[in-house]
């Protein structure tokens, strides 16, 4: 049986204008206000029905549902609060989301026509319809709000009759329309609405389905690391099977959550919408700001990689004041809790920050350049390392090396060593041309056991190439110095004398260079200490060949 009786607006109209019934910003906003009652009103199922093409959204829960008095008294009473006696939880013991009872205006000014009926267990369906082309004309006619009465519903209504007791809304032609997909909307309630953390049993329908953790399987699939709170649980979480890394953070004071990466920017792209997965502040369950980085940003690459959900209840406990923006969608930004929360996520982030860098190129990946933890030219001979790596171990589909297998294992050890090895052979390769430039240059004569050296090795790169049937020319330019290393560059530019042995010079540093040089020049690893002895070497060579280049240099200017 539907009531007739007649409702009215407990509110002067003009109020109810300057309130906000332009809150209404898109689809998610009137879902989450409407889930949000839902929630409140201990509904353990929300059934959502959208219809493109006609325009239309329906959503209905099984919750405790409004008497005749509660739906005039307290829904048509805008700015009634459920906490106003000091009550701050549901029956079953959720925490309300409700505070000031204004966030019902998104749900009824945001298309042309509102059907709202509601039933409590046993009793008979009520409520009315709201005609915003109506309610719009009552406002400039400057009526009463007792003179405005929504219409009746309709006599062949049964939105409720599978249910004891809750609470439908239907739209008409919803003012924005429905730009987004089904698709999308279904992915944004599975990541934006997240009640289910607190209470397994609420749950969400879009279009028949039931929405779950399942509908992020791309974005859980592409997630690289992440950093959770220890205790922190979420089914989300659960289904991330190709995770690289899960790092363990303790916050100083009440936030839970996680912060993932992803592998690569692109993978934040939500499917079916322009918008990508953000950092986001949850309170009770509810999605209060999203992309909650801005207040704290970095300019550092790890931000297009970010994604996570920052649970921070002690926001809205018991009677403390309101802090949500009229609008509902973010935190008035001078709370004092809310700016000891985003200092406590700024020291984690900036913890995240130093790690993904090292984990990145732990795991073969290009990490953070303005991270100066290692010096640039390590930096970039890993990454020379991991685009080789990449290119042997073909597209996504091709890969024949596993995570955590011998060759992965091998792999990481070579691109650690990588950032000694490829540098070495560079500085190699760039100082021994340069000097053999600067002989070319400088006309200093090839003594007779260069030429003779010169003469032996381009011998046996004949032989090499006759085995193997080569007939073109190897190297470019086949003069002597090109056949010649460091060492006997070196004698030819600044030879110390063998009985000199004090005396600091070119040839003595090559002399000692090159026998770790040979080794580096055979793609060899080698020791810690051979290292340290090729770095100081390599300083005493750079700095003799900038003072010998420097020279030339003055020599250019003078003419």
């Amino acid at each position: 049986m539907i009531t007739k009786q007649k409702y009215n607006f407990n509110i002067s109209l003009s109020v109810l204008n300057h309130l906000g019934r332009n809150l209404y910003r898109n689809i998610i906003t009137v879902l989450g206000e409407a889930i949000s009652n839902s929630w409140d009103a201990d509904a353990k199922n929300v059934w959502i029905e959208i219809d493109k093409e006609n325009n239309t959204m329906k959503i209905v829960d099984d919750g405790i549902g409004m008497s005749d008095d509660d739906f005039q008294e307290k829904f048509l009473k805008i700015g009634y609060s459920k906490r106003k006696n000091g009550t701050y939880k549901s029956t079953s013991g959720r925490p309300f989301i409700g505070r000031k009872g204004i966030g019902k205006l998104a749900l009824l000014s945001c298309s042309d026509r509102v059907h709202i009926a509601t039933k409590k267990a046993l009793g008979e369906v009520v409520g009315g319809i709201i005609d915003n082309s109506g309610l719009d004309k009552a406002i400039t006619d400057d009526l009463n709000s007792q003179d405005y009465t929504l219409e009746p519903l309709d006599d062949n209504f049964d939105g409720l009759s599978n249910i004891e007791s809750g609470t439908s809304l239907y739209f008409e032609n919803l003012t924005n329309g429905i730009f987004n997909t089904v698709d999308y909307i279904k992915k944004a309630i599975a990541m934006y609405f997240r009640f289910s953390l607190i209470d397994s049993d609420f749950n969400i329908y879009v279009n028949e389905e039931k929405i779950t953790e399942e509908l992020l399987s791309d974005l859980a699939d592409n997630t690289q690391f992440v950093w959770r709170t220890k205790g922190f649980k979420d089914p989300f979480l659960d289904t991330m099977d190709n995770l690289d890394e899960c790092i363990y953070i303790k916050p100083e004071i009440g936030i839970k959550g996680y912060i993932a990466t992803v592998k690569k920017p692109s993978n934040l792209k939500i499917r079916g919408a322009q918008e990508k997965a953000t950092i986001d502040l949850f309170v009770n369950g509810r999605l209060r700001e999203k992309d909650i980085l801005r207040h704290l940003p970095t300019s550092r690459i790890v931000e297009n990689y970010a994604y996570g959900q920052i649970h921070f209840d002690d926001l809205d406990v018991g009677d403390t004041k309101d802090v949500f923006t009229s609008s509902r969608e973010g935190v008035i930004s001078d709370d004092p809790t809310f700016s000891k929360m985003l200092l406590e996520l700024k020291q984690i982030f900036k913890k995240i920050i130093d790690e993904w860098d090292a984990l990145r190129r732990k795991h073969g990946n290009d990490g953070d350049p303005d991270n100066k933890t290692i010096p640039k030219k390590a930096r970039k001979a890993q990454e020379l390392f991991n685009a080789t790596m990449s290119d042997m171990n073909g597209s996504e589909d091709e890969k024949f090396i596993k995570k955590g297998s011998v060759v992965d294992e091998w792999v990481k050890e070579l691109s650690e060593e990588a950032q000694f090895n490829i540098p070495s052979y560079t500085e190699c390769f760039v100082a021994e041309n340069l000097l053999r430039h600067y002989v070319e240059h400088t006309q200093l004569p090839v003594t007779p056991s260069a030429q003779e050296e010169a003469e032996r090795c381009r011998k046996n790169e004949e032989r090499n190439k006759g085995s193997a049937n080569i007939s073109y020319d190897v190297r470019r330019n086949l003069g002597d110095l090109y056949y010649l290393d460091m060492s006997y560059l070196a004698n030819l530019i600044d030879k110390v004398p063998d009985n000199s042995p004090k005396i600091a010079g070119l040839s003595r540093s090559a002399s000692v260079y090159k026998p770790v040089r040979d080794a580096v020049g055979h793609t060899s690893l080698i020791t810690e200490i051979a290292k340290q002895q090729l770095n100081t070497e390599y300083e005493n060579i750079k700095a003799r060949l900038v003072a010998l280049l420097k020279e030339i240099d003055k020599e250019d200017d003078g003419k």
